[in-house]
């Protein structure tokens, strides 16, 4: 695939992508539009996905609730999916009024075609035989994200989280665009949230894999599943703000290299990448397990049946009076309750004495690819916490990650000093121009 001919260089094929936040009201849709044209006016051929308007999921949501406590599946996936078909619309109509054709697309009209799942649908074709047309005709391409259309059913699917990051990704892929901009209200991929750490730095270059350990671990501007379908389809991501044109953060996957005429700010791989913060997990103890071969072997599966999450695992070691042992683990504070209640269930077979929820916990991660090679990154990370006073209660690792479990009011302060710790603070605050970071 190729991956010269960004702007600036020669004619490109573009994808964009553009969330929520940078399509919230009237105006920011002209804003949007202003700048989709400029692409086109440089001679670009372009695509855009786009997002429902700022929190217009989450309304449609609630109005669900509020008609019945449990949606039927099918009908929420229809009532979700207007929120980008109305974005796509009025995007639509705003390039028009500025003298361009542009024609907006469905996810099924864009043949973005899914599994049969209905809120978390996963694509496993796309036939975007409508929107090479509406190309080869000279139009600008606007494709509502976040949905797609199960062949079987010949029903309406949303994607759920990340969708429309992956719907960009997927039209990209499949049209064998030169990139896909992923357009959101930061500048690019950040050592860590801005918001969090005011100190952080804009990177010029991240690899594929430490993005998936960033984005894994609490890191919002891309989602994964974004970030994979992209390792392995090949496509070159350019994360950057909707309100600033400087370039943002390229994410490359093997093999790949920068656009022609763009270079980033670190072509040597930097130790650590970034710092990755997140407070949407809760922390379940099994007290006073049987410590005999197969008691976590049934814990674990009992979770598993439930259909939560698990994240980071920790057994104690056992006391030796009581033979007996205590194993803690994280998961999404959203499946903290089922997770519960499946333990609960099974407590007399299984044979613990107590369960613990905690909901009050924070996960700091440091990703770096660099780790492999460089001995004492740990010790970095341990030492800036024991001088901070921060206690850390759970610890888990992987090739290029070291991830630890602090208490939820600790994570930011924690952040910041592991941040400075590994050498990663600017010379200034980063500047945040809105909204989430989406």
């Amino acid at each position: 695939m190729p991956h010269g001919g960004i702007p600036g260089a020669n004619v490109a094929l573009i994808v964009q992508k553009y969330g929520g936040s940078s399509v919230a009201d009237a105006e920011s849709i002209k804003r949007v539009a202003k700048r989709i044209v400029d692409a086109r006016r440089a001679g670009h051929d372009v695509v855009v996905a786009v997002s429902a308007m700022g929190d217009t999921t989450d309304e449609l949501l609630d109005l669900a609730a509020q008609v019945a406590p449990i949606p039927a599946p099918r009908e929420l996936d229809m009532l979700l999916s207007s929120g980008e078909r109305i974005s796509m619309a009025l995007l639509a109509m705003a390039i028009h009024s500025m003298g361009f054709e542009a024609r907006s697309f469905t996810g099924s009209q864009a043949g973005m075609i899914t599994d049969a799942t209905h809120g978390a649908a996963r694509i496993v074709d796309v036939t975007p035989v409508r929107l090479r047309e509406a190309l080869d005709e000279g139009a600008i391409v606007i494709v509502a994200g976040f949905q797609g259309f199960n062949r079987d059913t010949r029903d309406i699917t949303t994607l759920g989280r990340g969708g429309s990051d992956t719907t960009a990704v997927a039209l990209a892929a499949a049209l064998e665009a030169d990139v896909c901009e992923i357009y959101s209200d930061v500048d690019g991929i950040f050592t860590a949230d801005p918001r969090v750490v005011p100190k952080a730095r804009k990177l010029g270059v991240v690899s594929a894999e430490e993005m998936l350990e960033l984005a894994a671990n609490g890191a919002k501007v891309l989602y994964i599943r974004a970030v994979e379908y992209a390792r392995r389809h090949g496509v070159l991501i350019h994360s950057r703000s909707t309100f600033s044109s400087s370039v943002g953060t390229y994410v490359l996957g093997p093999g790949m290299t920068l656009p022609d005429g763009e270079s980033g700010e670190e072509m040597e791989e930097p130790i650590v990448a970034g710092v990755a913060t997140d407070l949407s997990q809760a922390k379940i103890t099994v007290i006073g397990v049987p410590d005999v071969p197969g008691k976590a072997a049934e814990i674990f599966k009992v979770i598993a049946k439930s259909g939560a999450n698990v994240d980071m695992i920790v057994q104690n070691v056992s006391a030796a009076t009581t033979g007996r042992t205590d194993i803690s683990f994280t998961l999404p504070k959203t499946d903290a309750a089922t997770a519960l209640k499946a333990l609960a269930g099974d407590q007399a077979e299984i044979g613990f004495l107590s369960l613990v929820h905690d909901d009050q916990i924070g996960k700091l991660s440091v990703v770096g690819a660099g780790m492999r090679t460089h001995s004492g990154v740990s010790a970095t990370l341990f030492e800036a916490l024991s001088i901070a006073g921060i206690n850390i209660e759970m610890i888990s690792t992987s090739e290029i990650r070291i991830s630890v479990v602090v208490r939820g009011d600790d994570l930011a302060e924690a952040a910041r000093v592991v941040h400075t710790a590994y050498g990663l603070d600017g010379d200034s605050d980063a500047v945040v121009h809105a909204g989430t970071g989406r």
